[in-house]
């Protein structure tokens, strides 16, 4: 896919949606896999409204424990789409496998609270090199919560080599830092707000800022093949997303009922959170940052230029 392609959807997105199908015309199936987070309401709310369907679009949301998974099954061919955080997608990028990213989601930006390292209400833990030896729990290794837990343990006083990681699915983290089984989290929001409204657990730190101030976390991929295949239906699921962003962001009281149920979160929980802040673009400035930082941490030799993850060669 030529990157303006991409520049232009986002551009017109703004200020008009997409079009309706022609009479008779059949939809477009896309299926797209995500996992838990608050910056998948864009999609939720684009599903539920209707836009997906008056743009042509017939879009099978699929939930996964965590986005390298759900990357993995877009690369096996099982799903379209995937939702998920950079570090999967980069990795796969460094080891040659033709993926791209189709669309923004959630950015990192100063003073954000949708995620947080977070431990046992009566734990006595407050700081990084307390959690030295730790086992500590993951949706996937290597995922974007690992090298950003890693980063905050290192610039909290401790040492993140010494750190052992698990894999637990983003909505049983709470549950096992409760049962004893870890020591403590990275946490995002819905959950993260439900397990705090609760008082289940309390927070020692704030992970993202460890990396850089403002970077992408999260973003929509395919393969370069179903791109070429399917070049109209990705520009129009990037078209419909991006208007489906600056309504949520705008309306984020109106979207409760339908992010509360697909994550089976309470409606007051979800309308108490601060909508997670989204991209606007695929900015390379702001992919570069995490390229850098799964470098330092081992999950790729050394860093790429960004670009490479956005414009097919």
């Amino acid at each position: 896919m030529r990157r303006s392609d991409l520049v232009r959807a986002f551009a017109v997105a703004a200020c008009a949606g997409p079009a309706l199908p022609a009479f008779g015309q059949t939809a477009t199936k896309l299926t797209v896999g995500v996992n838990g987070s608050d910056d998948v309401t864009p999609l939720l709310w684009a599903k539920t409204s209707g836009m997906f369907a008056r743009a042509g679009l017939d879009v099978d949301i699929q939930k996964f424990g965590s986005g390298s998974v759900a990357v993995a099954a877009v690369i096996g061919g099982s799903l379209d789409v995937a939702r998920t955080s950079l570090l999967p997608l980069i990795s796969a990028r460094n080891r040659g496998i033709p993926v791209q990213l189709i669309a923004p989601a959630d950015l990192a930006v100063p003073n954000d609270d949708k995620e947080a390292i977070v431990v046992a209400k009566d734990s006595p833990v407050t700081s990084g090199r307390q959690l030295n030896g730790a086992t500590l729990p993951i949706p996937a290794l290597h995922d974007f919560n690992e090298v950003a837990t890693r980063a905050w343990i290192d610039a909290n006083g401790g040492d993140s080599k010494t750190v052992r990681f698990i894999e637990v699915p983003i909505s049983s983290i709470v549950p096992a830092i409760e049962a004893g089984r870890v020591a403590g989290g990275m946490v995002t929001d819905p959950f993260l707000q439900d397990a705090l409204a609760a008082g289940r657990v309390k927070v020692i730190g704030r992970p993202n800022e460890a990396i850089a101030k403002r970077y992408l976390i999260t973003a929509y991929m395919a393969t370069e093949a179903f791109i070429a295949a399917h070049h109209d239906a990705v520009v129009t699921f990037a078209q419909a997303l991006a208007q489906s962003g600056a309504y949520v962001t705008a309306h984020h009281v109106e979207t409760v009922a339908a992010v509360a149920s697909f994550w089976g979160i309470t409606a007051s929980v979800i309308s108490g959170m601060k909508p997670s802040p989204l991209a606007s673009s695929l900015d390379p400035k702001d992919i570069q940052p995490l390229i850098d930082a799964a470098a330092r941490y081992g999950v790729i030799a050394k860093p790429f230029p960004a670009e490479t993850m956005i414009v097919r060669i």
